[in-house]
């Protein structure tokens, strides 16, 4: 049971729903939905992706931060 009796909000794959199959690292603005304001990654728990397509978008945030799509840190 959820704390302080909230219901527990089910959240659908971003990636799922829009028929994705595979994440560009190209596209920066899908990916920055999935980090936080620190530039890291959100887990699952928060943004409702499913683990397949967690995955995926680690590796995609990976390849564009070494392409420099995407900054490491921002501070």
């Amino acid at each position: 049971m959820p704390k302080n009796n909230q219901q527990k909000q089910k959240r659908d794959c971003y990636f799922c729903i829009n028929g994705l199959t595979e994440i560009d690292y190209k596209e920066v603005k899908v990916l920055q939905r999935f980090l936080s304001s620190y530039a890291k990654i959100l887990p699952r728990k928060k943004t409702g992706i499913c683990a397949k397509h967690q995955r995926k978008l680690a590796q995609a945030v990976k390849r564009a931060r070494i392409m420099a799509l995407i900054p490491f840190t921002t501070r």
